[in-house]
């Protein structure tokens, strides 16, 4: 296969295949039960019609032994792919050509008159002449076009899109045929029009492969004879390199250049920009974040480095079009200034904000996000047209333009971080709080606090302590002899039992601290009875209510207010609306929409000014919105702990499984709550998300105004 002679093998002879693949002789050694499988798949598939997309995949996790168990599961289906193909290459090819041909067929209107006027033979040989000339036109652009995908891996966008392209050519010819327009068509749409770049060998090798036996399978399937030799081409417009940044034969790194291309289309890599420093090298991603200062946030994702690479060529290439995937994620945070910055270049033209996608054999939710130099005038979002699409992937109301209230400083807090094995179960706490005072004269109460987690909230309390020695130094901290001891053996435990995977090397120089203790959360909430929490990331916007004495987990956030009415409006569709549009949308569906002290909690603005507020006794829409949060709250504690019920029943009842059935009587007590925080805003009931959304950035907008006005 390698080699233009001596492909024999007994009586048949073996065509010349090319390509790097190939360049090995090595001979695999196959015993009886080897033969036997090589037999059966041979003799019961028709290897023919494999998808090469599927066949590249399978291939490339067969030779790279880290991603073998992997098979199958990254496969992007061709229908995925083609919901991004189908709006970003072909709609507008599409439309070029039915423009094409409306031209083609007036013409051939007016000259098959002249012909049938003049009768000669002579004269219609002319007037083909005129028609072939636009026919060629078209099959000159449609075989001129280049497409580039910068994270090929082993080539399924690419392949997908060399398909619809064929299909356009051949309805050209066929058009060409039954119009009996006299011309030949020498050129054909060709593997040769695809560009690509993919970091891992095999994955780069296997695009080409992948590519050229689609092509070929192509023309088998449509009668095109394809004789030539070698049967694979070597593609040298798909490179074997990283495409975000390269290093010079000095070890200076700088960003490379990507192929000219039309279209640029493809799936870059995810990785979440807290875990970049952790999955790639150090020095690495120094130079990457110092390469794109200004450019890209070093917090972002890894795959914005792509949008922002083809961002950057809009202006040099005025016509170009980009369709590209990423996490939902894009939508908010830092990363969404990528997007902000798309729209000042360019516009996006169209988008799917929240989709399913398979990764690694789970279904995540992602984004998919077309853009241009503002050429399309339309606009589709989530499969329906819109006037316009903001760079949080919504329509109409753009929430991007909130501004950070002042009055809602303070309030919102990320909460502290253990950053080790600092819980204790509820034996263990007893035991502690049981002991003799300490040599201090002090109770081990002191640095002993019940402990909440997200999983606490949304699932059954599990009744975890935590030891807290706050403030403290480590002579004072080892007075408290019995916590001291345990933490110590707990961190001593985990560090035998960590792995170098585990990135766990030594204890941190303050072991028996935390790492974050939420210093601000704390005194925020000192003078409080309870605090309200929530989680940061679900799929159910949940708040609920904690005692002061209990320590949250980083996974809450905590609003330091204990009145009922704030926590009334906190849980209204009004601020349900406003979180889930400033928030960020995690990769998985169950994981929900991410909460934030500043873009989603400092930007909403409340019914009050809060802290302005008028008290239940002097304002009645006060208290109708505090009664019916006093309500909500109670008819899901009945839920939750119904009294005489079997002990393994209740472990199924938390608030995720309640808000996932969402019975008729939580629904009439939430749309009660609405209805009083809606008339304390002095809205009409219902609204729409849109309209809710409007309203509050209006609002939002007049609150940050007399703001800077004062």
């Amino acid at each position: 296969m390698s080699e233009k002679e001596n492909g024999i093998f007994g009586p048949y002879a073996i065509k010349h295949f090319n390509g790097d693949l190939f360049n090995s002789s090595a001979v695999m050694q196959l015993d009886h039960g080897d033969l036997g499988i090589l037999y059966d798949v041979s003799r019961n598939y028709d290897w023919s019609r494999v998808a090469p997309a599927i066949f590249g995949t399978l291939f490339e996790r067969s030779l790279d032994p880290k991603r073998r168990s992997l098979i199958g599961a990254h496969y992007t289906s061709e229908q995925d792919i083609l919901t991004l193909i189908e709006p970003v290459l072909m709609r507008p090819l599409r439309q070029r050509w039915e423009d094409y041909k409306a031209r083609i067929l007036e013409g051939l209107e007016r000259e098959r008159a002249e012909e049938a006027a003049r009768d000669s033979r002579q004269a219609r040989l002319r007037v083909d002449r005129g028609s072939a000339k636009l026919l060629g036109q078209w099959i000159d652009q449609l075989t001129a076009l280049r497409v580039l995908d910068p994270a090929c891996g082993s080539g399924n966008f690419l392949y997908v899109a060399l398909r619809l392209l064929l299909d356009l050519w051949r309805e050209a010819r066929d058009f060409a045929i039954a119009q009996g327009i006299s011309i030949v068509l020498p050129k054909m749409v060709s593997p040769r029009q695809l560009y690509g770049i993919e970091i891992e060998f095999y994955a780069h090798e296997l695009a080409s492969v992948v590519v050229w036996i689609g092509f070929l399978q192509w023309k088998h399937e449509h009668g095109e004879p394809e004789d030539k030799e070698p049967v694979l081409e070597k593609l040298t417009n798909i490179e074997h390199g990283d495409a975000i940044l390269r290093y010079d034969a000095n070890g200076n790194p700088y960003e490379p250049e990507w192929p000219n291309a039309d279209f640029i289309i493809g799936n870059p890599p995810f990785l979440g920009g807290n875990k970049i420093r952790e999955e790639l090298p150090q020095a690495y991603v120094d130079d990457l974040q110092a390469q794109y200062s200004g450019r890209v946030p070093a917090t972002a994702d890894l795959v914005t480095y792509w949008f922002e690479k083809a961002r950057k060529l809009l202006p040099t290439h005025e016509n170009l079009r980009v369709g590209l995937l990423a996490t939902q994620s894009i939508r908010g945070g830092t990363n969404r200034k990528i997007l902000d910055a798309i729209k000042e270049t360019g516009d996006i033209f169209w988008a799917w904000s929240d989709r399913p996608w398979l990764l690694d054999g789970a279904v995540v939710h992602v984004s998919m996000i077309g853009f241009d130099f503002n050429k399309q005038n339309d606009r589709t979002l989530d499969d329906k047209p819109v006037s316009r699409i903001n760079a949080d992937l919504s329509s109409l109301v753009d929430t991007t333009a909130a501004l950070s209230l002042h009055e809602n400083a303070e309030l919102c807090f990320r909460t502290n971080e253990k950053g080790g094995p600092f819980e204790i179960d509820s034996d263990a706490a007893r035991k502690m709080l049981a002991a003799a005072r300490n040599v201090n004269g002090r109770p081990n109460s002191d640095v002993l606090h019940r402990w909440v987690n997200a999983t606490d909230v949304t699932s059954r309390d599990r009744g975890l302590w935590i030891i807290d020695f706050y403030g403290l130094n480590q002579e004072q901290a080892a007075q408290y002899e019995l916590p001291f001891q345990t933490l110590k053996r707990q961190i001593e435990d985990e560090l035998r039992s960590a792995t170098e995977d585990d990135r766990v090397a030594k204890p941190r120089a303050k072991w028996w601290l935390h790492r974050r203790p939420g210093s601000e959360m704390r005194r925020a909430v000192s003078k409080l009875k309870r605090y309200i929490a929530t989680i940061a990331t679900g799929k159910h916007r949940l708040f609920v209510w904690l005692d002061h004495s209990v320590l949250p987990d980083h996974q809450l956030y905590v609003i330091a207010r204990e009145d009922d009415y704030f926590f009334g409006v906190l849980h209204s569709t009004a601020h349900e609306s406003w979180a889930r549009t400033k928030g960020t949308q995690t990769r998985d569906a169950e994981s929900g929409c991410r909460y934030t002290p500043t873009s989603t909690f400092e930007t909403f603005p409340f019914p009050w000014v809060p802290g302005h507020e008028p008290s239940e006794t002097d304002d009645q829409r006060v208290k109708v919105i505090a009664d019916a949060a006093r309500e909500l709250v109670r008819l899901r504690n009945a839920w939750l702990n119904p009294p005489d019920i079997n002990p393994n029943d209740v472990k199924s009842r938390t608030l995720t499984s309640l808000y996932n059935q969402h019975p008729t009587w939580l629904a009439n007590s939430h749309a009660a709550l609405d209805r009083a925080v809606f008339a304390a805003y002095a809205w009409p009931y219902p609204l729409s998300r849109d309209e809710i959304l409007a309203r509050l950035l209006k609002l939002n907008h007049e609150r940050a105004a007399a703001r800077s006005n004062s």
